[in-house]
């Protein structure tokens, strides 16, 4: 009987990571995206260093890495999907139209129950279409409103706690000569994240609370985007980049070369701004007459496609990848949030990680982007391509949210 037992557990360990016994040769492409600032800390050497130890563990699979910028790599993967030669895996910020379209394996046929049920259930809840999960949350973070503490006590203010306090922030660190009192990056790098925790400051969001619909030019949202066009882009406290042409990835640069008063920032900022030697203050961004309606949580996901047929191999690799060992490398290199429950609970509890409690803390009741409909994709590229002019000279916030909300309603009815 105990023979049985045990061939029993061999049976279902096999069958849950996708019956990976006797594999053959095969080598499965991994397109990942650069969470790295520079050579130095490109999100190469960890993929390598994990394949590597994978391969040695899992003789007869081999892991061809690519790690590409994220300002290219969801057009990149989109592109390499289009024509016939989809990854094995992609590491990227959007797997919804990928489901849609049938290209993915669902996370039942891919992971072992136990790495399965280990992902934070809002973040599992957040990877699915139509109750399936599809998206693996790879990474989570939460944003919160970054300022540089020697700016601020130099200008003789305090952390902003609604919008008039962020305006006349932003007016006393010009005044001080600060050469971007607040950058607002609606560049194509990370404008849908960005747009959406103003939408949220504003008492907006993306979508309709009751039935999840699109609510993109709603009458809160156009009133947050005029206010930001009128009271912090036109009245010049925005700095010399227009938002429209700022990145992400720009902005913190010159947060961390001391440049930059305030801005919305993640956990890798903050050890960055530190090791540049910025004083960082940390404060949730404010809504327009005090506390916002919610913080905005990010996850990235891990997304495997069907076109090469790999499903056993891929399974083995991701059960691999999400083992707490490899999540908490990869999350406290880059100083973000781990997504399954024990690596969290591992993370609280490390007093080394005592920095990014305040993030950890607000995770639960964050609002997330809408991953899971299946319009995000072609909504967040529309969003990337035209927000920024929403708050240029002349233009019309109602026009540009309107012109983007069509692009939603568009792509829903193409679902």
């Amino acid at each position: 009987m105990t023979a049985a037992i045990a061939a029993l557990g061999m049976t279902m360990a096999l069958a849950g990571c996708g019956g990976t016994g006797g594999a053959a040769d095969v080598t499965l492409k991994l397109v990942a995206a650069d969470y790295g600032t520079n050579a130095r800390t490109s999100s190469e050497k960890y993929w390598k260093a994990l394949a590597s130890e994978f391969e040695s563990k899992n003789p007869g699979i081999k892991i061809d890495v690519d790690v590409r910028p994220w300002k290219t790599i969801d057009a990149d993967v989109a592109e390499m999907v289009e024509n016939g030669k989809a990854p094995d895996i992609a590491q990227i910020g959007s797997y919804s139209h990928y489901a849609k379209q049938e290209k993915l394996y669902t996370a039942d046929e891919l992971l072992s129950v136990p790495t399965q049920s280990n992902f934070l259930s809002q973040l599992s809840e957040a990877g699915k279409v139509h109750r399936v999960q599809y998206g693996l949350p790879f990474v989570a973070s939460t944003r919160l409103l970054f300022y540089n503490e020697d700016l601020f006590t130099e200008a003789g203010i305090s952390a902003p706690k609604n919008w008039a306090d962020i305006k006349s922030d932003a007016e006393a660190l010009k005044e001080k000569g600060v050469t971007t009192p607040i950058a607002i990056p609606l560049g194509s790098e990370e404008a849908q994240s960005e747009t959406m925790m103003w939408l949220l400051s504003g008492g907006g969001g993306y979508t309709d609370t009751a039935d999840g619909s699109y609510n993109i030019d709603s009458p809160q949202n156009i009133e947050t985007f005029q206010w930001l066009q009128k009271d912090l882009v036109g009245a010049g406290l925005t700095g010399p980049v227009a938002p429209r042409e700022l990145d992400r990835a720009t902005a913190f640069k010159a947060f961390t070369s001391g440049q930059v008063g305030m801005l919305n920032g993640h956990p890798t900022l903050m050890q960055d701004a530190k090791k540049s030697g910025i004083k960082v203050g940390m404060v949730p961004l404010p809504g327009t007459n005090g506390k916002a309606k919610s913080t905005m949580g990010v996850a990235d996901w891990m997304m495997a496609f069907k076109q090469n047929g790999h499903r056993r191999e891929v399974g083995r690799f991701l059960d691999y990848t999400y083992e707490d060992k490899n999540v908490l490398n990869f999350a406290g290199q880059y100083d973000l949030l781990p997504v399954t429950y024990s690596a969290n609970d591992a993370m609280v509890a490390d007093d080394s990680h005592a920095d990014l409690r305040k993030f950890l803390e607000a995770l639960p009741a964050s609002e997330l982007l809408p991953y899971g409909k299946n319009s995000w994709g072609t909504v967040s590229d529309s969003l990337k391509k035209n927000i920024g002019r929403a708050v240029e000279k002349g233009a019309s916030p109602s026009n540009v949210l309107g012109q983007i909300a069509r692009d939603a309603s568009s792509a829903e009815a193409a679902e």
